[in-house]
This record gives structure tokens, C-alpha cells and sequence, in this order.
């Protein structure tokens, strides 16, 4: 009986670990963080609690580009939390909505990826974060666009952090719009 026992407590203690370290892990994750360029270019899916304090102490983001819409999952308040933090933190933020169609490729169109580029060409800017509700499709062609533009990627480098990002391979679509982009490009 002692043995049993002796068994079921190490088997409470092993799960219980177990707890604490997802526990841990999803509240010091921030979802599908990436890095494009250190101290330049991040990006995520939504910031959420403490995320916002480790992206302020231990990337130091000078600036955060929401390319959500404005009513995109508002009911969960995302967009109050981010406003206030931002605020308080004295954190430059910028909406920059890239429209979300699961039929196509969720890529920026031309005057999206304009403003952005000037958002990254002010060095008071960075490093900025770009996130929307997942951290995949729509700012990863997003960060295509800067990465192609600013000269410091390769066309190859550009598609493998992509595909990094976005957690699988690009489709048609998705590589004719960074071909469009690349015109230039070394």
C-alpha cells in the first residue's frame, strides 16, 4: 500500500510540474514572436498582459504597428490594453490596417506598404513591432516589403524568413507578390 502511495504522489508531483511549466511558458510567450532583424524589425500576433513589458525591456520597441482592423476581435478589448500600455510607456503607436481575406493572400496593398516603409525609415521608430491577431500572413508580407526594400535581404534571405514566419511553404500568390516586390532587388 505504502508503494502505491509512494507512486500516485510522484505522479501528482510530476503533473504538477508539469502545470506550473505551461503556465509559465504561456504567460512569458509572446504568440508567434519573430525576429526579422534584431533591434530593427519584430514580428506577433497580439501583445497580450506582460508581453507588452518584455517587449519595452528586453527588445526596447520604440514603436508598435497595429495592422488589425479597428473592429477586428475589439469585443475581446485587445485594442484598449494595447492604447493604454502604449500611453503610459510612451511607446509611438500606429494603425495600419491590412485588410483580412481568407480568400486571398491577406497581402498590403501599395499605400499600406509606403506608410509602413516611412514608419521604418525614421530611426526614432525602432525598433518596431508589427502584429496582428496571429503574427503570420498579414505581417509577414508586411516585413517582406521592408525587407526587400531596404536592401538588407536577398531575395532568397526574404522567402526563407517568410516561410519561417508563416510556418510553412508560400504559395503562388504569395511568391508573384514578393517577386513584384523584389523588382530591383538583388
Amino acid at each position: 500500500m505504502k508503494k502505491n502511495k509512494s507512486k500516485f504522489t510522484g505522479w501528482l508531483v510530476l503533473a504538477l510540474i508539469i502545470f506550473v511549466a505551461v503556465i509559465t511558458v504561456r504567460h512569458f510567450h509572446i504568440k508567434n514572436f519573430n525576429t526579422v532583424m534584431p533591434d530593427v524589425l519584430y514580428t506577433s500576433g497580439q501583445p497580450r498582459g506582460m508581453d507588452y513589458t518584455r517587449l519595452l525591456y528586453k527588445y526596447h520597441i520604440a514603436a508598435i504597428v497595429n495592422i488589425r482592423n479597428t473592429t477586428e476581435h475589439r469585443e475581446e478589448n485587445w485594442h484598449n490594453e494595447e492604447i493604454t500600455w502604449v500611453k503610459n510607456n510612451g511607446v509611438k503607436y500606429v494603425e495600419l490596417p491590412v485588410k483580412k481575406d481568407s480568400a486571398a493572400s491577406n497581402t498590403p496593398d501599395a499605400n499600406v506598404i509606403e506608410k509602413f516603409l516611412a514608419i521604418m525609415a525614421e530611426k526614432n521608430n525602432l525598433p518596431v513591432l508589427v502584429h496582428d491577431s496571429s503574427g503570420k500572413k498579414r505581417v509577414a508580407y508586411l516585413a517582406a516589403a521592408w525587407m526587400l526594400r531596404s536592401g538588407e535581404f536577398t531575395y532568397e534571405q526574404t522567402v526563407e524568413k517568410i516561410e519561417k514566419i508563416n510556418d510553412r511553404p508560400l504559395n503562388e500568390q504569395e511568391a508573384d507578390f514578393l517577386k513584384s516586390l523584389s523588382i530591383g532587388v538583388k
